[in-house]
């Protein structure tokens, strides 16, 4: 069996479902997984962002890599599908992402990656099918997986495991195009980080008014007053204890708002999903 290393983006994610994803994927890959709880205010766009990251994260080795199991669980809750949004896979460079159909969280890919396609996967077709072929289950296991709420810990890994191994998934392409706009004049936070920097959605030089020595006006929700918050092309740029953009180290290029021994989301009264110029 073969062993690769496995990293998680889950909104499931209390004590008690890591515990059981762990145990799972470890008894399946016979590797520990790195679980990733994703549980902010806007769990999509910090998919979206860790995701495109993780990918980047993986290039400019010097040389060869060892290809990765990277599982994605931030399911669109908005009633459209009968048990939850269907999962699909795709390659990137040797490794293998499984991820719920989100297109919020998946069309960066297609904008900074040029991902254009993934395959869909129906659960039932992928468990009825493997149970003819290659897994041994009754009937009644798979309806137990069919129906399971937590697909994420029931489904999910087996589909990497069998994707991994060659089994002959039945799945249908589906086209993954970049968003039609890119909100470059209202961006959003994806990502608050642990010292307080604000990590955009944008690359810094999308953003209306981003150069060096440009000011970008923010909306402070502690009073609602405009703040003109100048750009800067490196964190050491900005001066201590002032506010100011940057080219951050997430994405390509995306742009950050910090503060340079401080908090911006603690200076602004931001939160993650906020979008960041709009007016309070």
């Amino acid at each position: 069996m073969t062993q690769r290393p496995v990293v998680a983006l889950t909104d499931c994610a209390d004590a008690n479902a890591q515990a059981r994803q762990a145990a799972r994927i470890a008894a399946l890959f016979g590797s520990t997984p790195s679980i990733l709880p994703l549980t902010g205010e806007d769990p999509d766009a910090a998919a979206a962002l860790t995701l495109l990251d993780l990918l980047r994260a993986t290039e400019l080795t010097g040389g060869p890599t060892h290809p990765l199991v990277l599982l994605v669980n931030i399911a669109p809750r908005d009633g459209h599908w009968p048990n939850g949004s269907p999962f699909c896979w795709f390659e990137y460079r040797g490794h293998l992402v499984v991820s719920s159909w989100n297109e919020r969280v998946l069309s960066p890919l297609a904008a900074h990656l040029g991902i254009t396609q993934v395959h869909i996967t129906d659960v039932r077709e992928v468990v009825e099918a493997a149970a003819a072929d290659w897994a041994e289950f009754t009937p009644e296991q798979v309806e137990e997986i069919v129906r399971t709420q937590f697909r994420s810990l029931w489904y999910v890994p087996l589909l990497a495991r069998w994707l991994v191994d060659g089994r002959p998934v039945p799945a249908r392409p589906q086209t993954l195009t970049a968003p039609a706009t890119v909100q470059t004049e209202n961006p959003r936070i994806a990502v608050i980080d642990n010292f307080g920097n604000c990590k955009l959605d944008v690359p810094a030089d999308a953003l209306p008014g981003y150069a060096q020595g440009g000011a970008i006006t923010v909306h402070s929700r502690h009073d609602g007053r405009p703040v003109q918050v100048r750009c800067y092309d490196r964190l050491p740029d900005v001066p201590r204890g002032e506010p100011g953009f940057t080219t951050g180290s997430s994405g390509v290029g995306f742009a950050e708002l910090v503060v340079r021994g401080g908090s911006a989301a603690e200076l602004f009264a931001l939160r993650q999903g906020d979008r960041l110029l709009a007016s309070v």
